[in-house]
């Protein structure tokens, strides 16, 4: 007699350094797998100031929703840093700049709805945004800490679901379906109204894929 529970089948995350499947849970430039990969989310690199949470919230809770996916906090090996196109921006971090191996636009580009967590410097949120979705072609649900709006994302031609650029200054092949700010980096759990804000972002983006 059935009591409530889903199988799901999830591959553990692959690690770095020869530890095998399991050993690097959130190490940079990691993904772990399933059979249907429906939504990616991806984070940071960990770090000193990066801290990859509250994506394993947000992992969970879509779980919980029955949407099955790649428990993909893709943790990007350069994730840290603004994309080296990016115009110099104030406050922004030395050291390693942001970018995206071939390898992880393909495992973004796999899934139907890749959600974006990337902390709270707002220009440096945009960048990221922008930078990710001008190499891989998916809808997003940004999710941030700083405050960021659609008119922000469209300034630097990335493309969205409620402002886009003129033609001429289109800069993206993917496009910004939802923003959800005030998740808190590093914050777990979560407030649970941010979190429930996330998860109906996303299924509302899984159920309208046009």
């Amino acid at each position: 007699m059935p009591i409530g529970r889903i199988t799901q089948v999830v591959d553990c995350r692959e690690s770095m350094g020869g530890m095998g499947k399991g050993g690097g849970l959130a190490q940079r430039g990691t993904i772990s797998e399933c059979r249907h990969p429906d939504v990616i989310v991806v984070g940071m690199s960990p770090g000193r100031r990066h801290v990859t949470k509250p994506v394993c919230d947000i992992t969970s809770a879509l779980r919980r929703e029955g949407v099955e996916f790649s428990v993909s906090t893709l943790v990007l090996n350069s994730g840290s840093g603004v994309p080296a196109d990016a115009p110099k921006l104030a406050g922004s971090v030395l050291g390693a700049y942001f970018g995206l191996s071939g390898k992880e636009v393909s495992q973004i580009e796999q899934h139907k709805v890749a959600v974006l967590h990337h902390g709270n410097v707002r220009s440096h949120v945009v960048e990221k945004v922008r930078f990710i979705l001008s190499q891989a072609d998916v809808r997003a649900v940004v999710v941030s800490q700083a405050p960021i709006d659609y008119e922000d994302l469209a300034k630097v031609g990335v493309k969205t679901a409620y402002v886009m650029p003129s033609p001429e200054h289109i800069r993206t092949k993917g496009e910004v379906a939802a923003i959800v700010s005030g998740v808190t980096r590093g914050q777990t759990p979560p407030p649970r109204d941010k979190l429930a804000e996330v998860v109906q972002a996303v299924l509302n983006v899984m159920k309208n894929p046009n």
